[in-house]
Parts: structure tokens; sequence; C-alpha cells
């Protein structure tokens, strides 16, 4: 059974949105877009690879999306945002569709980061599926710039179909660059030669030391468990797995209660948590 955190000290008080502007979009697939954010002016405080933002779409509404990329000032903060955003919604059809000018509403950073030091000296695993390869994609760039670092880096993803691969050619270049990247696709098309199936099926047979591994894992929440499983299995101790949870958020700081996964609230406590505290929460089904 997983015990209450102790209390948090009160969240500040939430802002209103810092205007950036979108300087560049690329679609990523036929749902999906890459939006670059700019705020030369008055940038945000930095944010760390797997913290969010809540986007606002003015007039619409306003969606926590993760960071697929940072960029800083030298003072540390948030000059440039990069998010992958997949148009399911009012407001993310909105952000999916705002052209270079338009302006979006920003706020954060919020949630807990990927803890990357705790890799330090160890391969490192980064496991997503689906839109979840954007929030590791940071990480992935943290260790290919710092490899002396980092012992192995092994990247496994899996898609839906090859059409809904993010990043494609991002991913050739992590392999050029020394990575060990997998790719799996659950309904092959167009020519796919690739492996066929879910990815925690790839990591029987990738090429990583389990006793010195740290994982980091995005995705679908079940994907996310049979990743676990899979990685635990294997040898990596439930302590060095790290998930990205997902729930309904609407406040950002921990206030309003609609991200509440048993004693967590995900906006405050989370995404990123160890999976050794959110094993038991995965397996229900509603909470």
């Amino acid at each position: 059974m997983i015990s209450h955190a102790p209390a948090a000290a009160p969240p500040a008080a939430p802002v209103l949105p810092q205007p950036y502007r979108v300087v560049s979009s690329r679609a990523e697939t036929a749902d999906t877009v890459t939006i670059e954010l700019a705020n030369d002016s008055a940038p945000l405080a930095g944010f760390a690879p797997g913290q969010f933002a809540m986007l606002t779409a003015y007039g619409i509404g306003e969606v926590p999306i993760s960071l697929s990329a940072i960029e800083t000032t030298a003072a540390g903060r948030t000059r440039r945002l990069t998010h992958t955003v997949r148009s399911v919604g009012s407001v993310t059809r909105a952000l999916h569709d705002a052209a270079p000018g338009a302006v979006v509403g920003v706020r954060g950073p919020f949630g807990t980061p990927w803890d990357l030091s705790a890799a330090t000296g160890r391969d490192v695993v980064i496991v997503a599926g689906g839109i979840g390869l954007a929030p590791v994609r940071p990480l992935v760039h943290a260790v290919l710039d710092d490899p002396s670092r980092y012992g192995t880096l092994v990247v496994l993803v899996g898609a839906r179909t090859p059409a809904d691969l993010l990043y494609p050619a991002e991913l050739d270049g992590w392999a050029r660059e020394g990575a060990h990247v997998g790719v799996t696709v659950d309904r092959p098309s167009g020519g796919w030669t690739g492996h066929v199936g879910v990815v925690p099926a790839l990591i029987p047979q990738a090429r990583f030391d389990a006793g010195r591994a740290v994982a980091y894992v995005c995705g679908p929440e079940i994907m996310m468990r049979y990743t676990a499983e899979a990685l635990t299995a294997r040898g990596v101790s439930a302590a060095r797995v790290q998930i990205s949870l997902e729930r309904t958020m609407r406040c950002g700081c921990g206030w309003c209660g609609h991200c509440q996964l048993g004693p967590l609230l995900v906006c405050r406590d989370g995404p990123v948590v160890p999976y050794e505290r959110a094993a038991s929460l995965l397996t229900v089904r509603e909470l």
C-alpha cells in the first residue's frame, strides 16, 4: 500500500498566462504538430525535462502539455518552449492549428521532472509509446549532449502505425550518435519492415545492463504498467524505474483536485513518479 506523502507546502498562487508567440509549427502526423513558442521580453522560470506547462488558447481554454524541447536563457529563464500537441479536443485543436505569429498563453513550470541525476554512471533506458515520446525527448537530448556522464543509451519506441511515429528522422539521428534505438508498431503498413508488436516486447533483447540501468517510461497507462513489469522482470529495480502519469488537470498546482490518483495529486506530486510509488495505483481501473 502506498502511504500518504507528508503534507506539502501550500502551492504558489496561480499566475495569469504569459503570452508566448508561435514561431514555428511543424506537422508530425495527421493529427499532431510540434509548435515552438518564444518570449524574449518576459520569459518564464526555467522548465526541466518532464515538467509541463498549462497552455491557453485564448477564448477557448487551457490544457496541460509536456515539453518536447527546452531552450533557456543565460539567466535560466525559459525563452523558448517546444510542445508536441495532438488534436483531441477544442483546446488542443486550436493549438494544433495555431500558425506562426499567433499568441498562446503559458503558465508554469508545473510538476516534477525526470530525475536524470539518478542515471549518472548508469545505463539509460528510455521507453515511449505514442505521444509519450514527446516528454522523454529532452531526456534523450540531455544524455546525448553529455555522453561521458552515462553508460549505454537505449531508446525504445512504439506507435500504432508507421504513420503515427513521431520524429522518425531524429530517431535515425539518435542512432547515428550512439543510442541503441528500437522501434515497433502495432499495425504495419506502407512497406514497413521493422518490428511489429507492443513496445514491452522489445525489452528482453535490448542491450543494457539491468543491474546498473535507470529507466524512464512514458505513454498510455497500460503500456507503462507492462513496460515497468518487463523492466523489473529483466532485473531493473522498481526504484530505478520512473514513469509519467496523466490525469485530467485544471489548475496545475494541486488546488482543484481533478487530477487526484489515490494519495497523489498528479499535477503536484507528479507527473513523474517512481514506479514503486505508483505500481499499485496502476492496477486499478478507476479510483
